[in-house]
């Protein structure tokens, strides 16, 4: 594999020395060995993959942080960011290198991921690591342990080098972050902080800086049952919901009028989907009740109250003018990951010194935008106060799909970025 440095003249001994430990066979192996743990969120794998995760940083001479999440406690903080599924377990891990102060760069992933769907969709055996060339295919693979690898890598290579580092790294690995981000919030309310994170989700080696919020909910449609055969003399309650998802349909219209121009990749950066509906419980019966489960767009900088508010009174308004609807009032209830919008200050110096890190291997400065979708970066702007973006391999359009997969030239690329990151942010020398 390639291991050419572009812009060698930017770089010092130091940096050569890290980049000089990264062993690209090395990082393809522990892709593949994440990859074929099946750490759905929730599960028991997920645990398992914190617990062998935890041993790796601590044969690397870490000082590894890593403890069973007192989800009780957690169910009654008033921040807590919610989860889809139900939950028995979790636990957190931190881990640090030796140097002076909170550590200068957290490097953050999560390693729970999506479950797989239609196996009869995928090409290979979604947890098998299937390497196919520059490719590696399965769950996960972009989302994101492509980028927990890199992570790893970076870690693994600042050991190895020798080099001395006047300041630490600490490695966030968090569960629970495809349902809210309890395994990030978890991790800050420990008290583990740094100077700037860089989370490694799949950012196709671009850089991102904010995210748009999702905000998961359920809505509750009343009709009246009665005999199939005599449906007039019923209401049947998915007929009931059809003019509430026009209005569903129209209010994500109107909040996507004006989007920031950080998505300028996007036409659809708040979208609100209805994602699954369950209606009746008899073929020959007009159904009483329609539940639909859904996630709205959060717009950058905007109150999740206010998000709120917004949606429950599209619902009223359309309810209202409906006959049925308006004496039989559809309920909104806010249910899993709430996941407030975030974002790093355009002008951050953080944004900059990735930058130049990036330009120093790869020859190029990468562009600048925003995700669609919530992530943990939220949690670290604003519970940490932490400057947080995000940089990774992969591609987020695969990710959650059949066809999930990654480019290993991409994942090395990405770690060399972040080992000079590194070097420069934690004062590396030899």
């Amino acid at each position: 594999m390639d291991t050419h440095i572009t812009n060698g003249e930017a770089l010092g001994p130091a940096h050569r020395r890290v980049l000089d430990e990264l062993d690209p066979h090395q990082i393809v192996n522990d892709l593949v060995r994440l990859i074929r743990v099946p750490s759905v969120t929730a599960t028991a794998a997920e645990s398992q993959l914190q617990h062998d995760t935890a041993a790796r940083l601590d044969e690397l001479g870490l000082d590894v942080d890593v403890w069973q999440i007192d989800l009780e406690e957690l169910q009654h903080d008033p921040g807590n960011p919610g989860t889809e599924v139900p939950r028995s377990e979790g636990y957190g891990l931190v881990a640090t290198s030796a140097g002076d102060g909170p550590p200068a760069l957290i490097l953050q992933g999560h390693i729970d991921v999506v479950p797989v769907g239609d196996l009869a969709k995928w090409d290979h055996d979604p947890f098998s690591g299937h390497v196919e060339g520059d490719v590696v295919h399965g769950r996960g693979a972009a989302d994101m342990k492509a980028g927990i690898a890199a992570n790893m890598a970076v870690a693994r290579a600042l050991v190895h080098s020798g080099i001395t580092l006047e300041r630490s790294l600490a490695i966030h690995q968090v569960v629970s972050e495809e349902d809210g981000g309890l395994g990030a919030y978890a991790t800050l309310k420990r008290g583990h902080t740094g100077e700037a994170a860089v989370i490694t989700e799949p950012t196709r080696g671009e850089l991102l800086v904010a995210n748009a919020g999702a905000l998961t909910f359920t809505l509750t449609v009343p009709g009246q049952a009665t005999h199939g055969s005599t449906r007039n003399f019923g209401v049947s309650a998915i007929e009931a919901f059809l003019p509430l998802y026009a209005a569903i349909l129209a209010l994500e219209k109107e909040r996507n009028a004006h989007p920031d121009p950080l998505f300028a990749e996007f036409t659809l950066p708040y979208g609100i989907s209805v994602g699954r509906v369950q209606a009746g419980d008899w073929a020959s019966s007009v159904p009483d009740l329609l539940t639909a489960e859904g996630r709205m767009g959060v717009i950058l900088g905007e109150d999740v109250a206010d998000a709120r508010t917004t949606f429950e009174r599209a619902i009223a308004d359309a309810a209202s003018r409906d006959p049925w609807l308006n004496d039989h009032r559809p309920q909104v209830n806010w249910t899993g990951g709430q996941f407030a919008s975030g974002q790093l200050e355009n002008d951050h110096p953080l944004i900059g010194e990735v930058s130049d890190a990036i330009s120093a291997v790869h020859g190029h400065r990468p562009s600048t935008g925003a995700a669609p979708y919530g992530s943990d970066l939220r949690l670290y702007r604003t519970i940490g106060d932490i400057p947080t973006l995000q940089y990774g391999p992969g591609d987020v359009r695969v990710a959650h799909g059949p066809r999930e997969m990654v480019s290993i030239r991409q994942t090395i690329e990405v770690a060399r970025s972040l080992a000079v990151l590194a070097v420069n942010r934690l004062g590396g020398h030899l």
